[in-house]
């Protein structure tokens, strides 16, 4: 019994010290285990959580979703951040047009699709067709987007043009790749027709 008191006693312990400090969570959506040391107009100096010794860092306010403090509060800074992004005022038809401009310079969310087809289609072109198929149909993840700014992934009609033109660019990446497979095959059994003649 007391085994199971001192070990309880122990886990707790140590749950206690791994959950008391501070998280920094960027808009990117990773996370960094700190203590936050100040909280100023444009950055936010810590140190890393397990080093506390260490050296301080330094992060600009606009790159953090939010701070939750190991006392369970926290500060979101959106509000701010949307104020010193300086959104650009666009038309309706601007706000689509730059959508579809970020997409075709930011997304790179295709590479695990397009990869993933051309390997299954050069093994076997057919057995390829099927995730060519369900990825080139499917609209990319969110979370693949890359887009460069939150906030105006906010305005519909930059969402749209963006998500519209990530989504042209996979299936074509898709689909090229496919082709690159089927074409590989094709051109192998040629030269082993060839070569057996």
């Amino acid at each position: 019994m007391k085994r199971i008191t001192i070990t309880s006693l122990l886990f707790l312990l140590a749950s206690t010290i791994c959950f008391s400090q501070d998280l920094i969570t960027k808009k990117t959506g990773e996370d960094i285990q700190a203590k936050v040391l100040e909280v100023g107009q444009t950055e936010i100096k810590y140190k890393k959580s397990d080093n506390l010794s260490g050296p301080t860092f330094s992060i600009a306010k606009t790159d953090v979703l939010m701070i939750r403090y190991e006392n369970g509060t926290k500060d979101v800074f959106v509000e701010e951040n949307a104020k010193a992004a300086k959104l650009p005022a666009f038309s309706v038809e601007n706000y689509l047009r730059q959508g579809q401009m970020d997409a075709k310079r930011y997304y790179k969310g295709y590479k695990p699709a397009a990869t993933g087809t051309l390997v299954s289609s050069l093994l076997i072109p057919i057995v390829g067709l099927v995730p060519a198929i369900i990825c080139s149909t499917n609209e990319p993840e969110e979370i693949n987007l890359n887009y460069p700014n939150p906030e105006l992934m906010k305005n519909p009609e930059y969402s749209t043009g963006y998500t519209q033109q990530a989504h042209k660019i996979k299936s074509r990446k898709v689909w090229t790749n496919w082709g690159i497979g089927l074409g590989v095959n094709v051109a192998a059994l040629l030269i082993l027709s060839a070569a057996s003649d």
